[in-house]
């Protein structure tokens, strides 16, 4: 089953080059990868161009909602995949996300990934701080290993529902720009159309730095 990821990047150059290396390596399908970068004067614009990847763009910072409802007009699957540039997807990530989806008796769900991280995240587990020290072995080991369950009631990245449904509640709202709280905005405006299956998948792991580029000013 192929996605399409949708991701917001402002200047993260060396996060992002690792965030598509996880994927390059630890997918089974050629997903669609599409960038919203804001300004992109660190190497980003040349770095997507180079590997061709479909892009939107904006010469200053947008914000994280408005990046990403620009770059899902790009968007050609049928479902949405919303990432961070600061994260590392653990191995085979989109067969355990299919085998999810395909459980599914209909396209009313948000599923979400397992936030590792460490510090602040949804499971703590150190494996580095940056990509310069992050030890993919160690956490590859850690994906095996842990026996944690699904949860219910996520409302967090990496998340994926149906491009139906993203186009009925129209995306993200601008109004929480640059980023916080937008989360649990989009599962209210979901919950409104019907969705109650709000589940994290605790084999779809990803490694995530700590919301660098929302952090920034």
């Amino acid at each position: 089953m192929e996605l399409s990821i949708v991701v917001p990047t402002y200047n993260n150059f060396k996060y992002l080059k690792l965030f598509c290396k996880s994927l390059k390596e630890n997918s089974n399908y050629n997903h669609q990868i599409i960038f919203h970068i804001n300004n992109g004067s660190d190497g980003t614009l040349e770095f997507i161009k180079k590997n061709n990847f479909s892009y939107t763009i904006s010469e200053n910072n947008i914000g994280l909602c408005s990046s990403i409802n620009k770059a899902s007009v790009l968007v050609k699957n049928n479902f949405i995949l919303y990432a961070h540039d600061d994260m590392y997807f653990c191995k085979n990530w989109d067969l355990i996300l299919e085998k999810s989806i395909n459980d599914e008796k209909n396209n009313l769900f948000y599923l979400s990934g397992t936030n590792v991280s460490h510090k602040d995240g949804l499971l703590n587990y150190d494996c580095g701080d940056s990509p310069e020290n992050f030890d993919h072995r160690k956490f590859d080991k850690f994906c095996n290993d842990d026996k944690s369950l699904d949860l219910q009631g996520s409302h967090w990245a990496p998340h994926v529902f149906h491009k139906d449904l993203w186009n009925k509640i129209g995306g993200f709202s601008t109004e929480f720009d640059p980023g916080d709280a937008s989360d649990p905005d989009i599962c209210m405006k979901l919950w409104i159309e019907g969705v109650r299956t709000f589940k994290c998948i605790s084999k779809f792991k990803v490694y995530h730095f700590g919301s660098v580029t929302t952090r920034k000013k």
